[in-house]
């Protein structure tokens, strides 16, 4: 009972729709209805800027780390519990059950989950990321390249370190699962860089 309690706190928490709050109420706008229309932090940064971007990323960010770091040892001691939770902080992030189960794609959460759990991996991929959204321009690649080499740091850094190599294919599958249509607008060339807001249609 205790586990199901502390897996529905995790997915409230990550629930917790930060992107839409920043727009509605303190932008005045429905972000659902602008840019991709996803509630991210890589939309509000392409609608709204840094200033409005930065502080979503961090709270994001932040449901997972809470959810891997102080709500999983409430639940038990076991080595894999970090990573259930947190997988429970993320679907909760992707899937908003207070917006009718549409919410951001899982970056910054699955990346707090990560943090808590493999902080070295994840601070690799972190560089990853950010060399390939400065040569490349595209924020949506540099997640799902930094999503798909995680598993892959994992496994060469820890190999003895099972949950978090599976889980980490189960999170790059989620990502790039989510990033579906970014990945048809890359191949099309049509996706939007760094630095260029998405003008409205």
């Amino acid at each position: 009972m205790l586990v199901l309690l502390t897996l529905l706190a995790a997915y409230l928490f990550g629930s917790i729709p930060t992107s839409y709050l920043v727009g509605k109420f303190i932008a005045g706008m429905d972000l659902r209805e602008h840019g991709s229309r996803n509630l991210g932090a890589t939309n509000v940064f392409r609608v709204l800027g840094w200033k409005y971007a930065i502080p979503v990323l961090i709270f994001d960010a932040g449901k997972g780390l809470l959810a891997a770091a102080v709500l999983a040892p409430l639940a038990g001691p076991q080595p894999w519990m970090p990573l259930v939770v947190g997988g429970a902080a993320i679907l909760g992030h992707v899937y908003t059950v207070f917006l009718r189960f549409r919410g951001g794609k899982g970056v910054a959460t699955a990346a707090g989950v990560l943090l808590g759990v493999a902080p070295v991996a994840i601070g690799i991929c972190a560089i990853l990321w950010l060399v390939i959204v400065l040569t490349r321009g595209y924020l949506s690649l540099g997640s799902i390249v930094a999503a798909t080499a995680f598993p892959i740091i994992t496994r060469l850094l820890t190999p003895e370190d099972t949950y978090a190599f599976v889980a980490g294919l189960a999170m790059a599958a989620l990502i790039v699962y989510t990033h579906r249509v970014n990945i048809r607008r890359l191949l099309n060339g049509t996706e939007s860089r760094f630095g260029h807001r998405r003008k409205e249609a």
